[in-house]
């Protein structure tokens, strides 16, 4: 007899752990498989950016991936000869970026074994079911649902889902079998990792470290130093030819004399606990979805790790499709929203993944430019808060699409995230972002449009909430949002905005707009 489960999620890294969370968040349970017999324990990327934050908010989860990071706060992130110098160009020094002009949210430095063991407590606290050293065999799909065949260590079992997520990373088995190709650079270097244990204090001090290296000396002419949880454990690396080597070309000696000209200094003693290979590429999915399955994390977009947005992009693709799957789970939409996750989040991720490449490009393989090579966007700011989603919203008349609006002058426009404007309430300051989250939200200070909202959330069924701002809780978010005092903002739970009256309107107005966001 097979099992049911309203969304079966293969693969247990930042993006499937992230999807089961928000679906958890929104009272939908899932299932996920995952064939390692456990969350990452070998150290990879890390870093929670502010939109992360903000997501992870929503789910109560900010405070831990603070505590889970690194005492010291400091950090360094440069490009150089080796780790002792000498330093070509420095890019982060001792802070992170502010951005507290467009987030209540910090940002966190949680390595990903620390996030992906949060997301994981969390998920199963929400209702998740999480199964390791369990392999998805095959699927199939049809306007019922997708029937799923696993196996573990005690054979194979049938499961059936009405939607199933691909979040099985950059070789995506279940990319494969739909036939979705993908397109973009390729494949840009190959390296070889050894994780060491070395007291690296009189080389970069007691911070946090990414150096990438440029050095002929090095194996691929290339390198990186990066910290890890442990003060004294570090991750080096090198390029290698593929084609012409293994990890067996690496053995010790000539290891110990590639990560000596990693950190520039011969005299440091060091430990190799561990070493393996990585490719790095640029591929984004020609699609995002296929009937009832749809992709995420590196499933839909595998790209360089210079900007650290590889694992924030998982991570936020799980937060924007969750929603979309509840809602369509519970009856609340029709299931031509899902068709906009594949709108919203490829135009996304194929801007981030060019724009990591071209950091790559810029910090470590600057003879790999191409004449057409636009340089990245270095505005963190653009980058987490100005790209929009032009897919399950309700244009305005002259609204062209663009996928990017400079989020420091916001429009308010349907499409782009909804501003963080700070708002005063009897019970202290807090941020129109606090509001968001779980429902549709109508801001408005008319009383009007108030009643119109729940009587309409009563009447369509659906999960919407009216925020009258005003009176006691007061604030200029009007400017930003571009209405009036007479008019609404509808937001996704997402944080999106979906439609706007700038003015007085009718309620039938907010009911066609919802109901075309919905697919009703």
């Amino acid at each position: 007899m097979s099992e049911r489960t309203p969304v079966l999620i293969v693969g247990a890294g930042l993006a499937g752990l992230s999807t089961a969370v928000f679906l958890g968040l929104h009272g939908t349970p899932s299932l996920v498989v995952e064939r390692h017999p456990s969350t990452s324990t070998h150290p990879k990327a890390r870093g929670q950016q502010h939109d992360a934050m903000e997501a992870l908010g929503y789910a109560g989860l900010a405070e831990a991936m603070v505590e889970a990071s690194p005492r010291d706060q400091g950090f360094l992130l440069r490009i150089a000869e080796s780790a002792s110098g000498p330093v070509f160009r420095e890019i982060l020094h001792d802070t992170f970026i502010p951005l507290d002009h467009l987030t209540p949210a910090r940002s966190a430095d949680a390595s990903q074994a620390s996030a992906e063991r949060l997301l994981a407590e969390r998920a199963r606290e929400l209702g998740a079911e999480i199964r390791f050293s369990t392999a998805l065999e095959s699927f199939e799909q049809d306007e019922s649902g997708v029937r799923a065949v696993l196996s573990d260590a005690t054979g194979t079992r049938s499961v059936h889902a009405d939607y199933l997520v691909g979040a099985d990373g950059h070789r995506s088995p279940v990319r494969e079998r739909l036939g979705i190709g993908t397109h973009g650079r390729g494949a840009l270097w190959h390296s070889v990792l050894w994780l060491i244990r070395a007291d690296l204090t009189p080389v970069v001090g007691d911070r946090q470290v990414l150096y990438n290296l440029q050095n002929p000396q090095l194996s691929g002419g290339m390198g990186v130093l990066v910290s890890t949880d442990h003060p004294d454990q570090f991750v080096a690396g090198v390029g290698y030819d593929p084609e012409r080597e293994t990890l067996a070309d690496f053995p010790e000696e000539r290891a110990l004399e590639q990560i000596r000209l990693v950190l520039g200094t011969p005299d440091v003693a060091v430990e190799i606990l561990g070493a393996d290979t990585t490719t790095a590429g640029m591929y984004v999915a020609d699609r995002f979805s296929s009937g009832r399955v749809h992709l995420v994390g590196d499933a839909a977009h595998t790209m360089p790790p210079q900007g650290g947005m590889g694992g924030n992009v998982a991570l936020m693709d799980g937060f924007y499709l969750a929603w979309k799957l509840a809602a369509v789970l519970r009856g609340e939409a029709g299931p031509g929203l899902l068709d906009s996750h594949d709108v919203e989040r490829r135009p996304v991720g194929e801007l981030i993944a060019k724009n990591q490449y071209m950091n790559a490009i810029v910090r470590s393989m600057p003879h790999l430019k191409q004449p057409d090579d636009a340089p990245p966007i270095e505005d963190p700011g653009m980058l987490l808060f100005g790209y929009r989603h032009n897919g399950a919203i309700v244009p305005e008349p002259d609204d062209e699409g663009e996928l990017l609006e400079e989020p420091t002058e916001p429009t308010g426009r349907p499409g782009s995230r909804a501003p963080h404007v700070r708002l005063t309430t009897s019970d202290g300051e807090i941020s129109t972002i606090d509001l968001f989250g779980r429902e549709f939200v109508l801001l408005t200070e008319s009383e009007a449009w108030a009643e119109a909202a729940e009587q309409l959330a009563a009447d369509l069924g659906i999960r919407m909430r009216a925020h009258r701002l005003g009176g006691e809780v007061t604030g200029d978010w009007t400017g930003k949002y571009g209405v009036t005092a007479d008019g609404a903002v509808l937001v996704r739970p997402d944080r999106f905005i979906a439609w706007r009256s700038k003015g007085a309107g009718s309620p039938a107005d907010l009911e066609k707009a919802l109901r075309a966001v919905l697919d009703r």
